[in-house]
């Protein structure tokens, strides 16, 4: 019969386990154990938890979350692993059970059950309003968030303000006086993003004629916001996380690291943790940015909170048009009973637009004509492209739609040329087929989504 040193815990099952650092240069990090996912630790770089332990081996033990315990395999190490003083080369370790790998000791924890955070008694953080109690519970974590210097995923669905979140803990942190660099993972172009991450030397490719600075030292004393981390290329998040464990970066084409002093916020509307299991995202880089996560509610979660977003939008237009509207209780009442799939976003540009045509009274139309989609012409291979309405959004907004329209419209273009071959059409367009897999998948998920 199986040993399990320690109790189990059966919700692991469903659930998670972390390793804690009780001793060592990473004392007081945590790691998040995914079920039935090797889970590797050592000094290597490749390994999911890089120890700096001279004394720890390159690949040193395997851990397997078996629902409820943890399944520790010594992969051969130099030194060993050690549990109450005795070396194993494999064991079954229950939350909390402590085990020592040279001259580190960790603790397996099974996670909180409730939720020791109560929720703020704030009904805004920086520009964030909410009097709901999920926007209240999200505004304590953000502000025990901005206390520390930890780094902090975002996740949400689009419009639910992920950018603004992060710029609200910059703005309340002790960073607040250096810069807040914004930087969208899903507008770069692949061959472009490292030298925007982390800046290039002259020479170091054709055009780069002078040495330039990328984000995180443009950010040095600050924060760096990496908007849509789930988009960063596969061959890029290695590098990314040896910047987060080191706090040195070497521009592209130099010799020489430099060390930077930048806080880390990051942001995503995908799930990581599906993309983890599936392999697409790195799970120890998943485990770096994930210290602090902040979850935000789709609108239609917090309905309640509908109102006092939309009476702050009508003032902030008073402010720019010096014209003041007031909200009707049937124009609350259609407001509320809306779902929102833009979320706050959408929200914003339905009073922007109805405030502005509107006579005296506010009138809303919601429904198709809210989603501002691109719209207008039509490629070669019956895409939408980009048209007059793409000018009445946000800049940021404008450019992501029109990237997402031409890089679909010339996927399913070369697709069509190369007979459906994606192999081929990837050989005619001069990139990896991995590519247009994630520019047609994307478009996919949007349409089933729809």
């Amino acid at each position: 019969m199986t040993r399990i040193i320690g109790r189990p815990d059966p919700s692991g099952e469903q659930g998670v386990l972390i390793i804690r650092i009780l001793s060592g240069a990473l004392k007081g990090n945590d790691a998040i154990i995914l079920g039935h996912e090797p889970f590797i630790i050592g000094t290597d770089f490749s390994t999911t938890l890089r120890l700096p332990d001279p004394s720890v081996s390159r690949r040193h033990i395997e851990l397997i979350n078996r629902g409820g315990y943890v399944r520790a395999t010594d992969l051969g190490s130099t030194n060993g692993s050690y549990f109450e003083g005795n070396r194993f080369e494999r064991l079954d370790l229950g939350p909390g059970s402590v085990f020592r790998l040279g001259e580190t000791e960790l603790q397996v924890v099974a996670p909180e059950k409730n939720d020791p955070i109560p929720p703020s008694e704030e009904t805004s953080f920086g520009r964030l309003l909410g009097k709901s109690r999920k926007m209240r519970e999200v505004f304590a974590v953000l502000e025990r968030a901005a206390r520390t210097e930890a780094t902090v995923l975002i996740t949400g669905e689009t419009g639910t303000g992920k950018e603004i979140v992060a710029e609200a803990i910059h703005e309340e942190s002790e960073r607040k006086t250096g810069p807040f660099v914004v930087v969208d993972c899903a507008s770069i172009p692949s061959n472009l993003i490292e030298s925007e991450l982390f800046g290039h030397v002259k020479g170091a490719y054709t055009n780069a004629m002078t040495d330039r600075m990328g984000a995180f030292e443009a950010a040095d004393k600050g924060t760096v916001f990496l908007d849509e981390l789930g988009e960063l290329p596969p061959s890029l998040q290695p590098r990314l996380l040896r910047v987060l464990e080191t706090r040195r970066i070497k521009r592209v084409g130099a010799n020489q690291f430099r060390p930077i002093d930048v806080r880390v916020i990051a942001a995503t509307n995908r799930a990581l943790e599906d993309e983890v299991r599936a392999k697409r995202f790195r799970s120890d880089l998943y485990f770096r940015l994930a210290v602090i996560r902040v979850n935000l509610p789709p609108l239609r979660e917090r309905r309640e909170d509908i109102p006092l977003l939309a009476k702050a939008f009508l003032r902030r237009h008073a402010e720019r048009s010096d014209r003041s509207l007031e909200l009707t209780p049937k124009t609350i009442a259609t407001l509320t009973s809306y779902d929102w799939p833009g979320n706050v976003r959408e929200l914003r540009n339905a009073i922007d637009q109805a405030a502005s045509m509107s006579g005296d009274g506010l009138s809303l139309t919601l429904g198709p004509e809210t989603k501002r989609k691109v719209t207008g012409g039509k490629s070669a291979g019956g895409n939408d492209v980009a048209g007059d309405d793409i000018f009445e959004l946000p800049y940021k907004e404008a450019r992501k739609q029109a990237l997402e329209a031409f890089e679909l419209a010339y996927a399913n273009h070369v697709v069509d040329l190369a007979g459906g071959n994606i192999t081929k059409a990837a050989e005619h367009a001069q990139v990896h087929r991995n590519v247009l897999h994630r520019i047609l998948a994307r478009a996919k998920e949007e349409g089933d989504a729809q």
